[in-house]
């Protein structure tokens, strides 16, 4: 990709570094490098801006209200948002049901659904993963049964993130029994306030509530809420999944957010002699990850190249994602070390005094990284799609 920028260009780079110096208040500059999400409804606020502004769905074709952006214009975008510490946009809706539903579905689907996604009136989670059917999706095991015009569901959905502020979930579950696992698979679409689903709370280490379990017993949803044909959701889902795997690339280019952090908590912390940003054995450290994070940024955008010349990247969107999630992992380790023996604390104060701003969200930040080489497909998951598909093994 030529990064030589045309005047158009330079003309929209000032444009959207003008947004975003206008859009990103100071208190949520150490959530975002923490990799942490900002609250729901900060989140819907800040994507509401975005869709007035004509820019809420960047990645999308302008026939279905996106940006029509080029990978330039796109690759612009991303850089400033991360400059200005500027928060991921939350893609469940956007970059994971929302092209599958402008690919796939039905025309009524497209017009209710589409635009609420863009406005951020909707928030979809993911029902995919099961209780045995994690990375080996054919096993699901959740059902749903045609009863006339409605489809009955039960099932047991685990791991879903953000399912107790969701208001919608696509999900997939078996509409029929098949010699092979990955057929009589269906995509569908259910509201979660419809009678017979109960979500439980999953607490994790970052003392957070991302995730949850979702119960669906006897659930009922309209046949029209079935994305597609009857039985393709297995095909429909690696689409899906591909599509996450790309959201990895994008994710990619906010890594400098955190290794600015830090920087700067390495600039503020006392050691022997000095500083420990001056130490040769920290700077080294700092210096491979940010070495390793420009490479992947230049993966991205080749990732983007291919797109927009129509092309396969082959293995390249996995690859993006398994140095992604190792890098980001690193580098949220890397901040916790350069805090010291204080990040540890997770309440406003110790016996020290108060804590600086980016504690203890670093070290929530480090520990919910634990997850980025988990979900989207495992680490393993991605090396034997490389192995397929990069090197024919």
């Amino acid at each position: 990709m030529n990064l030589d920028l045309s005047p158009e260009d330079r003309d929209f780079q000032q444009e959207v570094r003008a947004f975003f110096a206008d859009s990103i208040p100071e208190e949520w500059k150490d959530t975002v490098r923490a990799g942490l999400r900002l609250a729901p409804a900060t989140l819907t606020a800040y994507q509401h801006r975005l869709a007035a502004r004509g820019w809420g769905a960047p990645t999308w074709p302008k026939e279905y209200g996106g940006t029509g952006w080029t990978p330039r214009q796109l690759h612009i975008f991303w850089s400033e948002a991360s400059a200005a510490d500027a928060p991921s946009q939350f893609h469940q809706g956007l970059e994971l049901i929302g092209p599958i539903i402008f690919t796939y579905g039905s025309q009524a689907q497209k017009d209710f659904y589409l635009p609420r996604i863009i406005t951020g009136e909707d928030w979809w989670c993911q029902g995919y993963s099961e209780p045995g059917a994690g990375s080996d999706l054919a096993a699901l095991r959740t059902r749903a049964a045609r009863e006339g015009d409605d489809y009955v569901i039960n099932g047991h959905k685990m791991w879903t993130s953000y399912a107790h502020v969701a208001n919608r979930m696509f999900i997939l579950a078996r509409t029929s029994t098949e010699a092979r696992r990955q057929q009589g698979i269906s995509l569908m679409l259910v509201d979660m306030d419809a009678p017979g689903i109960r979500i439980s709370p999953i607490h994790t280490l970052d003392e957070k509530h991302h995730t949850n379990e979702v119960f669906l017993d006897d659930v009922r949803i309209p046949v029209d809420n079935l994305v597609g044909e009857e039985g393709m959701g297995w095909n429909y889902g690696k689409v899906l999944l591909d599509r996450e795997r790309m959201v990895a690339a994008a994710t990619a280019m906010f890594l400098p957010q955190t290794l600015r952090a830090v920087r700067a908590a390495a600039a503020r912390r006392r050691v022997a002699n000095g500083v420990l940003l001056d130490k040769p054995e920290f700077r080294a450290k700092l210096a491979q990850v940010e070495i390793e994070a420009l490479a992947v940024q230049a993966m991205v955008l080749r990732l983007m190249a291919d797109a927009a010349a129509g092309a396969d990247s082959g293995a390249r969107g996995s690859m993006v994602k398994l140095r992604w999630s190792e890098l980001t992992q690193q580098a949220t380790a890397l901040w916790v070390e350069a805090l010291g023996p204080r990040a540890q604390h997770f309440a406003a104060l110790d016996e020290s005094g108060p804590l600086p701003e980016d504690m203890p969200l670093a070290l929530q930040g480090a520990l919910y990284a634990r997850v980025t080489t988990i979900y989207g497909g495992s680490s393993e998951i991605q090396r034997n799609i490389i192995a397929r598909r990069a090197l024919g093994l």
